[in-house]
């Protein structure tokens, strides 16, 4: 069996990997690859599938799928798997460190003292007792409601296909960004949440809230994002994805001031690529053990 690693994981994985077959990062055995790992970079459409004949398996080291061509694997008898768990920790990290950045004026108080300034009239405010929305209460979602919870705030939440959670007020969506100091957004990119936070949703937020998302650029109309940030209806902007990337020179958020960029880098820990890559190990394992690959 070939296994072809097309984009970035950690170090160690080929040689674990070793004991399945042989291992290549050679984009050019495509065509030769019973299974392929991929993460964001790769996109596993149907051009690209049609490219590996021997093609039984794709992971997704990471969380979402929208890279991968489900509908045409099944199709194709591949099986299309991602690994689901491995990156809560290290994305609701990222998610809470830049909503903690915010009140905290943790860049403009660095860029200041950097030019000699002492900007001690400008005063921090505190998530302890704010209300935290999150969009979508999926295995991300669980951890930073777990890190809110004890930072003292109180946690609602909105997810379509969950009722009720130990770890959230279930709300609907407006009801939920509606009483937000802070929204955070852990949703699959699918057309239902294609741009869900827009102009007619931003109107509903009564408390100017920061918003975050490490979730997928395209649940988010970035040019109504981009108004509501220079007008106030929105306090600040902290983004880890875009809607393509790296972002366009036009994206409209690249002129704002209140905003947060991170280069989608929410998955890129040490400790996650481990993770990451000893669950694509126990997938492979499992599969071959049930004859499926």
């Amino acid at each position: 069996m070939l296994i072809l690693i097309s984009d970035a994981f950690d170090k160690s994985l080929p040689e674990k990997l070793s004991a399945f077959g042989e291992v290549t990062d050679d984009k050019s055995r495509l065509g030769e690859a019973e299974v392929v790992l991929i993460r964001s970079k790769t996109k596993a459409d149907k051009a690209y599938i049609d490219q590996a004949p021997r093609l039984r398996l794709i992971i997704r080291g990471g969380v979402g799928m929208d890279n991968i061509d489900k509908e045409y694997c099944k199709e194709k008898g591949i099986i299309a798997l991602n690994t689901p768990k491995s990156s809560a920790p290290a994305v609701a990290e990222l998610a809470f460190a830049l909503m903690l950045s915010v009140p905290n004026h943790i860049p403009y108080y660095d860029s200041t003292m950097k030019k000699g300034e002492w900007m001690k009239s400008v005063k921090r405010t505190e998530l302890y007792g704010k209300t935290l929305c999150l969009l979508g209460i999926g295995n991300i979602a669980r951890q930073v409601a777990i890190r809110a919870k004890a930072f003292g705030m109180r946690v609602v939440a909105y997810d379509k296909y969950v009722e009720t959670s130990d770890l959230a007020e279930m709300m609907s969506l407006e009801d939920a960004v509606r009483e937000a100091d802070y929204i955070s957004m852990h949703l699959p990119f699918t057309p239902e949440t294609d741009k869900m936070v827009n102009a007619s949703l931003i109107s509903k937020m009564e408390r100017k809230p920061v918003l975050i998302n490490t979730g997928r650029g395209k649940c988010v109309d970035e040019a109504a994002v981009a108004e509501a940030l220079k007008d106030g209806r929105l306090t600040w902007f902290c983004t880890d994805v875009y809607s393509s990337e790296p972002p366009a020179a036009d994206n409209p958020l690249l002129g704002c001031e209140n905003v947060t960029l991170t280069p989608h880098v929410g998955a890129n820990t040490v400790e996650n690529l481990l993770r990451i890559g000893e669950e694509v190990v126990e997938t492979i394992e499992k599969l071959r053990k049930e004859g499926r690959i």
